[in-house]
């Protein structure tokens, strides 16, 4: 299927590592420009030498970017713009985790907020920055990754679970608020990912991790989502949230 990605903009946070770095990977395959969006400039380096040896990618820019910084924020999407004369479609994909197996009264406070500021507020300054530039834009669109855990929660996982929890209403909220402009805003709700983040929060190897007794996916099933929904193809959608987790919200836990 064409996906129409062929020379559109994209503007992709959290670009270095993870699902980011693979939906970057993907975005170059399907022949978009990318804007790179990262903390880690070193592996933000590093993936821009892997995307210039992807046939058919586009150009690519990198931004040293802390996503819960504002005049970060503001200073990417307009350097992305004027690189590229637009921005076509946003890929929030910056998160970080927070303290994972840690009892309520143990959390900080500054922890807290942290996690808050960079999965919520970020998303949040993507999008208030980026939408005059999508609005410019013949198919606007912006993708934020959320999380099963938008859904349902774990124990040891309250900022964790009450950030996605929010990037799940921030996506319907701005679905709502930018249709008129012809934005649509979707979210990709995975569950467990392979992931280096998602390794190092439960000690394990990619190899031990995808031996667990529950199904981990890879990053790149995660970039096909963002990628339909990122494009033309998916005209039609707008506002809904696409759960990755091999049916597992879908399952009663009642002991029947």
């Amino acid at each position: 299927m064409d996906l129409g990605l062929a020379g559109k903009t994209v503007l992709l946070s959290g670009a270095a590592s993870g699902i980011g770095r693979a939906c970057a990977l993907a975005f170059a395959r399907e022949g978009a420009r990318l804007a790179l969006l990262d903390v880690d400039a070193d592996a933000g380096a590093v993936l821009q030498r892997e995307l210039a040896k992807v046939p058919g990618a586009g150009a690519s820019r990198f931004y040293r970017t802390d996503v819960s910084d504002e005049a970060d924020v503001r200073r990417a999407v307009e350097s992305t713009a004027a690189a590229f004369g637009g921005i076509d479609a946003v890929v929030g994909c910056a998160g970080i985790s927070g303290p994972i197996g840690t009892g309520l009264e143990d959390v900080a406070v500054a922890e807290f907020r942290r996690v808050m500021d960079v999965n919520v507020t970020g998303q949040f300054l993507l999008a208030r920055h980026s939408a005059p530039f999508l609005r410019a834009s013949e198919a606007g669109a912006m993708v934020l990754l959320a999380s099963d855990s938008s859904f349902v929660a774990a124990p040891g996982m309250v900022p964790y679970n009450a950030s996605k929890g929010a990037v799940l209403q921030l996506t319907r909220a701005l679905s709502v608020e930018l249709a008129g402009d012809g934005i649509r805003v979707n979210c990709v709700c995975p569950s467990v990912v392979d992931t280096p983040m998602a390794r190092a929060d439960l000690g394990e190897s990619s190899e031990s991790l995808r031996s667990r007794d529950f199904p981990v996916q890879g990053p790149e099933q995660v970039a096909n989502h963002v990628l339909y929904l990122a494009s033309p193809a998916s005209a039609p959608v707008n506002g809904t949230s696409l759960v990755s987790d091999f049916g597992y919200l879908a399952r009663s836990s009642f002991p029947a």
